[in-house]
């Protein structure tokens, strides 16, 4: 109906509204209506065209990451009162849109021999507080000089990256490094439970002795269930997905790359919604929940 409404309008000033509206067999008062309402459709759409360059500017500071909840999110930390329903309409109608995960494949090789820690875990992937459990798994990125291999240690109270250490191998020293690195900067509590799968690199007895010097314990997942670790598995879907799945063009830019999303964007720029603190940054949720502990 709008088109036949379009089509009086553009034809008035030829042929009388009366006449068209008579051929085109529709009530003069609901032309006039739809006339009057014109302004209002113009501001909307000039609305709707404001919101959607605001959602682009968002969409490529979040590297093309951010859908619909998380637009909608760092809409209202910029203080915009916007329904999500009209994000998700106006991201629809403009085909705007946030990268797809794709599977990865498994480093995982278990050490036969070995003999792996118990699971304490049991799947469930919540912690109260920071520094009470870690999940780590190892990941790779194709370079035109062979695969840079990336370990890292995410807390489950804040899913921050709290250690990570990357190298042209993904031996024992690969995750020594990186558990280092989170004992270091991750305030972890005597005893946190570091969870992993049953690679080889962490059933070791390099890996071993420094998560005993450490003062932490160990935990492993079954050999080839994705679900005993699917924080870890989530995270390096989230990684694939938010820098691509290129080949770089050597290890040190594709090093420089992995450092500047863990850093410079998941850590502190990324959001996630917190159960009970809503939309926060990793490094966000971090200080949120030592604020409520000193409080």
């Amino acid at each position: 109906m709008n088109e036949t409404y379009a089509f009086i309008e553009a034809e008035k000033t030829t042929q009388g509204v009366a006449f068209l509206c008579r051929l085109l067999n529709v009530a003069r008062s609901s032309f006039y209506a739809w006339q009057a309402a014109a302004k209002g459709r113009a501001a909307r759409k000039a609305a709707d065209e404001a919101l959607a360059h605001e959602i682009t500017v968002i969409l490529v500071a979040s590297r093309h990451t951010y859908g619909v909840p998380r637009i909608h999110a760092e809409l209202r930390r910029l203080g915009r009162s916007v329904n999500r329903k009209r994000v998700a309409r106006v991201m629809r109608e403009r085909g705007i849109q946030g990268a797809h995960r794709r599977r990865r494949r498994s480093l995982t090789r278990p050490d036969k021999k070995a003999r792996p820690a118990p699971d304490l875990i049991g799947r469930d992937f919540h912690a109260e507080r920071p520094g009470t459990k870690l999940v780590g798994d190892i990941t790779f990125l194709p370079t035109a000089e062979g695969w840079l291999y990336l370990a890292c240690w995410l807390d489950l109270a804040t899913r921050e990256v709290v250690g990570y250490a990357m190298a042209d191998h993904h031996r024992a020293s690969l995750v020594v490094d990186a558990v280092k690195m989170a004992h270091g900067r991750g305030g972890l509590h005597p005893g946190c439970i570091t969870h992993s799968d049953r690679g080889s690199e962490y059933t070791s007895a390099e890996f071993r002795r420094e998560i005993s010097e450490l003062g932490l314990r160990q935990s492993c997942g079954r050999t080839g269930s994705y679900f005993d670790n699917a924080a870890a598995e989530s995270f390096w879907a989230l990684l694939k997905e938010e820098i691509g799945t290129r080949t770089w063009p050597d290890r040190a830019t594709a090093r420089a790359e992995a450092f500047a999303f863990i850093e410079t964007f998941y850590n502190r720029r990324r959001l996630r919604k917190h159960k009970v603190f809503g939309h926060l940054t990793p490094s966000e949720t971090r200080q949120r929940h030592q604020h409520t502990l000193t409080a």
